[in-house]
């Protein structure tokens, strides 16, 4: 089995690692881990990791509480730290080499970003967590996934989320959304779709980067799609 893609940046939403009743689902953290690590070892992909942190708190809705954006969108991306430490954890668990790079400095769980170093981690096949967005406020971690991606020079931004991939309108609303199994940047920046943010959109475009929306609850999708097999919604350049 061969991989087409030789590295890619995974954007794994927040509201994934946690269920109804615990902040962190250790069940998919456990699956999830354990797919990467299929992706690392057998199909030899290099596998960086954008984390969100919906599950513990989310900066929007931090914000509607009161609390200034700025603080709030701080209060969020302290939370992606707590998931990387946990996907970190999971994956040494399955045998896989593991570093977190954050955006905001805590050396005592984290290295800084260093591009030299992180292309070091990656050609080791070691799995690199962006933790902590871009370390600014104001911006989204699928900004922060699109700037990590240009920066790596990635293959493909692959978002993981619950959804099987881009709807005309928002399944969860309307019954008659229609699955889009193919699109371009432009006409998804055009037609607003709201799966990414603009600025996220635009980098990609930049910077030549296609981006596959997909359903990572599945078991098994991550390995099919690295694989080739068409799953989800292609955004090509």
């Amino acid at each position: 089995m061969k991989s087409n893609y030789c590295r890619v940046l995974l954007k794994a939403s927040g509201e994934l690692f946690g269920n109804d009743e615990e902040n962190l689902d250790i069940s998919f953290l456990s699956r999830f881990s354990k797919e990467v690590s299929t992706c690392v070892e057998e199909l030899h992909t290099q596998i960086a990791i954008v984390v969100g942190g919906g599950n513990i708190i989310r900066g929007k809705t931090v914000e509607k509480l009161g609390f200034d954006r700025i603080s709030a969108d701080y209060m969020g991306m302290l939370a992606t730290a707590i998931n990387s430490i946990a996907l970190q954890n999971m994956l040494e668990k399955e045998g896989i080499e593991s570093r977190i790079v954050s955006a905001i400095e805590i050396k005592d769980i984290s290295e800084p970003f260093i591009l030299r170093r992180v292309l070091e981690h990656l050609n080791k096949n070691r799995v690199v967590i962006f933790a902590c967005g871009t370390g600014h406020p104001l911006f989204t971690t699928d900004t922060a996934a699109a700037l990590r991606a240009g920066e790596i020079k990635a293959k493909l931004l692959m978002k993981g989320t619950k959804v099987d991939g881009v709807y005309d309108k928002d399944p969860k609303v309307h019954k008659d959304a229609k699955k889009i199994d193919y699109i371009d940047l432009k006409t998804m920046l055009d037609l607003d779709l709201q799966v990414m943010d603009q600025a996220a959109i635009t980098l990609c475009r930049e910077n030549r980067i296609p981006i596959l929306v997909f359903d990572i609850t599945k078991e098994g999708n991550l390995l099919k799609a690295l694989s080739g097999e068409r799953i989800g919604t292609f955004v090509a350049i």
